[in-house]
């Protein structure tokens, strides 16, 4: 590439160079120029520490893997018959699992022949949902898998708030269950700061 686009280390625009004489005036910097797009026409290049700019888009990567988030899919079962009680109780806990940001798997077991009447564990779900209505939407409807009803709420994005840590020795319900699935990572990836340049990981194109 005879002539490259020229961005100083402080963001200023030094046009279109040849390559020798941006190499030049990295040199005399004691900087490096590095290639931030090269898919322009003329490449675009930075005059910059590259090593100072490697360690911080490493500094950066990990400080957004320690804050990676991971969303938990809790399961609550339920019986066709559920009393009113146990019902209420189960409920808060889905309301707080959703407002938690995590996602619910509602199961409903049948036993012997409370199979044949499948519109009572629907009916259960559907008391569950009309509760959860204003933190909750359906991500998958009720569906028979074998002897059990499953559904899976998912929080509304309005609704989640930043979880409580649970209290040391608390002791965990034996109708909840949890499995963790990675989610993505929330925290932007690092990027050249060059005005005009997109946002491939750059190459150093000479000392």
């Amino acid at each position: 590439m005879p002539e490259v686009r020229v961005v100083t280390d402080d963001g200023g625009q030094l046009g279109v160079l040849a390559t020798h004489e941006a190499l030049r005036m990295a040199e005399e910097k004691g900087l490096d120029l590095v290639e931030v797009s090269p898919k322009a026409v003329p490449p675009v290049c930075r005059i910059m520490d590259y090593g100072k700019f490697k360690y911080e888009q490493s500094k950066k990567t990990k400080q957004a893997r320690k804050h990676a988030s991971t969303v938990e899919v809790k399961e609550i079962k339920f019986r066709p018959k559920t009393d009113d009680h146990d019902l209420d109780f189960k409920l808060r806990h889905i309301r707080r699992f959703l407002e938690e940001g995590n996602k619910v798997r509602l199961v409903v077991g049948f036993r012997g022949r409370e199979i044949v009447h499948p519109e009572t564990g629907r009916a259960v779900l559907e008391h569950i949902l009309k509760n959860c209505t204003d933190v909750a939407h359906i991500e998958q409807i009720p569906m028979m898998d074998g002897r059990r009803m499953v559904m899976i709420i998912s929080p509304r994005v309005s609704a989640v708030r930043p979880a409580a840590p649970p209290p040391a020795g608390s002791p965990a319900s034996a109708t909840v269950g949890s499995a963790q699935v990675p989610a993505a990572s929330t925290a932007p990836a690092p990027t050249p700061t060059a005005p005009s340049a997109p946002a491939p990981s750059p190459t150093r194109t000479g000392t």
